[in-house]
């Protein structure tokens, strides 16, 4: 069940998933591909309830008061993965030196009725508890528990909602969801979902101040030049008069992950290339393989450059991660990995990338920062992703 009080009333268009969309999940998840999905006589029956679903933003608050005027508004993105380690997650929100006094959150891969995260409404139990208002953006129905070691989850979906989150110690408006063209076809793997990644875009009222934060989750298998095409969607949203901050997990590994063969030549590629020089461009992406899509950005009136810690790794890929390799093997074949430990047995078996970004526009901004503890050192890292953050100055 929904994990929140009585002062929070879960939109209609999850009320309707119960009654319309759910007891079709079955029949459709029998389709092998998005155009044998719309040919499907259900989805004609379907397709208005679903489209209310997902594009109805979730907005509300559990704020208690007004929120004051401060020197400069802390800033916050993370890719929460899912919200399957929330109650660390909360904990980290609550006393951790970077996160406890931030202001805006700026949240991806956040649940909504998933049995891989305990079936709560993770953004808006997170608002519930921190005493923040909260948006959410639906990208995905799923019709299946997730990938990989999700489908080890206990019980059941109860909604199956995914999307993406901004939660603030100042008042939201305006809320409006931008969808993105899908990077590949979300029915033809055993992870079936309906729907298309998402940008949630909302206007945040700091005092003295109206700010446009927007949540955004880039596709992870995609090309580089669909990544870019999905910023320019949300660009183009936004259109170029309005100040704000654009964060979230943009999946700038620098590969075409779009397929498992493009994605074994652009690994073998960079093995030819040297691997402490692959690496270096893992961190920095926008020198040649994702250079476009930061071209965007500047051309745009972004400043990514003093928005981030250049070079700084936000995730790391380890070769004796069982949960990475058995959610990679559900697209990679099996032999790959082998050649992956190779490749990195002078680096500990670890390989640093820099997926994770903040670009500001309109505002001046101080001291980007990464935090690694949420991650490195602990026995259960509480997302597969770093916190990064940055203070807007007043």
């Amino acid at each position: 069940m929904l994990n929140v009080q009585p002062a929070y009333s879960p939109p209609e268009a999850y009320r309707r998933i119960d009654r319309e969309l759910k007891p079709h999940f079955a029949e459709l998840s029998r389709c092998r591909s998005t155009p044998e999905l719309f040919e499907h006589p259900v989805y004609s029956q379907i397709e208005p309830a679903l489209t209310q679903v997902l594009g109805t933003p979730d907005v509300g608050s559990y704020a208690s008061g007004e929120a004051p005027a401060k020197v400069s508004y802390g800033v916050v993105a993370w890719n929460l993965e899912r919200g399957i380690e929330l109650k660390g997650q909360l904990e980290a929100f609550r006393t951790h030196p970077a996160l406890k006094d931030a202001d805006l959150f700026l949240l991806t891969e956040t649940d909504v009725g998933m049995a891989r995260s305990n079936n709560v409404a993770v953004a808006q139990t997170l608002a519930r508890e921190l005493g923040l208002h909260f948006a959410f953006s639906p990208c995905y129905l799923n019709l299946a528990k997730g990938s990989g070691v999700e489908y080890d989850a206990s019980g059941e979906n109860t909604l199956g909602l995914h999307g993406n989150a901004v939660l603030s110690r100042y008042p939201l408006t305006n809320a409006r969801s931008i969808p993105l063209r899908n990077g590949k076809d979300k029915m033809a793997g055993r992870e079936k979902r309906l729907g298309n990644q998402t940008a949630l875009a909302v206007d945040v009222a700091l005092p003295g101040a109206l700010v446009t934060a927007v949540a955004v989750h880039l596709d992870a298998q995609s090309r580089q030049a669909h990544r870019r095409d999905q910023m320019r969607d949300i660009l183009d949203a936004l259109g170029d008069d309005v100040s704000a901050v654009v964060g979230g997990d943009w999946n700038t590994t620098t590969h075409n992950s779009s397929a498992a063969f493009y994605a074994i030549m652009g690994y073998w590629l960079r093995v030819f290339m040297g691997v402490d020089r692959a690496i270096d461009h893992y961190l920095h992406p926008y020198r040649w393989f994702e250079s476009d899509l930061f071209a965007l950005l500047e051309a745009r009136g972004f400043d990514f450059r003093s928005s981030n810690r250049l070079g700084e790794r936000t995730m790391s890929y380890d070769v004796d991660c069982e949960k990475t390799r058995k959610n990679l093997g559900e697209w990679v074949p099996g032999w790959c990995f082998a050649f992956i430990r190779w490749a990195l047995r002078n680096h500990e078996g670890r390989c640093p990338l820099k997926v994770d970004w903040l670009a500001t526009r309109g505002i001046s901004v101080a001291d980007p920062f990464v935090v690694h503890d949420l991650r490195e050192g602990r026995k259960t890292p509480l997302s597969d992703h770093d916190a990064i953050g940055l203070e807007i100055v007043a």
